[in-house]
């Protein structure tokens, strides 16, 4: 019968007194090490999948998935996010008369991170424009493009951006990031025409 290791893991370890059978002792210790290792999956629903009847998953498993990138721990019977992959920073094209790099603050670009279990965007870097129209519009869709699916909220989520006070009598700015996945400026007017919006620290909740 397999003894269990002596740091207190339950890895069997085959014995000289049990009868032999190497495949008997690969998979006791198979059975031991691969539930206490970092399982991959391609995916939740993989993972879901395969980690059910005697293979269900215990408090204390981890599993990288790789779609998302990220690392999870089983707590209290649910998996909670502890750590994310390296994500690239994308750059986001803009509609015509709007251009990066306003204020030397950058090329506008977002990534996915995960905070505290939650998927956000993290914005940075700033827009500019040299000139505006004679009669300004309340909003502006500045985005060329919808972002993926993977960087689309559930639901609308609004929050405010820095501005120059330069031919502008306000500093900040409303931003909406649409569902549809498009980002949407609001709060230009006669009296408010900054040549700079800066989205550097800003973070959206998916």
């Amino acid at each position: 019968m397999p003894t269990p290791d002596k740091w207190g893991q339950g890895i069997g370890l085959w014995q000289m007194t049990d009868a032999p059978s190497i495949p008997d002792a690969v998979k006791a210790v198979a059975d031991g090490v691969i539930p206490r290792g970092v399982l991959r999956f391609a995916s939740a629903a993989a993972r879901g999948g395969t980690l059910v009847g005697d293979y269900a998953p215990v408090d204390g498993m981890l599993t990288w998935l790789d779609d998302v990138k990220r690392l999870e721990l089983r707590s209290g019977g649910v998996w909670s996010v502890i750590a994310v992959g390296n994500r690239a920073w994308t750059t986001i094209g803009l509609t015509s008369g709007w251009s990066h790099n306003g204020n030397d603050n950058g090329t506008l670009q977002y990534r996915l991170v995960n905070l505290f279990g939650e998927d956000t965007l993290m914005f940075r870097g700033a827009i500019g424009r040299s000139s505006y129209p004679g009669t300004v519009p309340g909003q502006w869709t500045l985005t060329s493009s919808a972002l993926p699916s993977a960087a689309r909220p559930a639901t609308m989520r609004t929050f405010l951006v820095a501005c120059s006070d330069s031919q502008s009598d306000r500093l900040a700015l409303k931003v909406d990031l649409r569902t549809d996945g498009h980002i949407v400026l609001l709060g230009t007017s006669a009296t408010a025409k900054p040549p700079w919006v800066s989205f550097n620290g800003t973070f959206v909740s998916l």
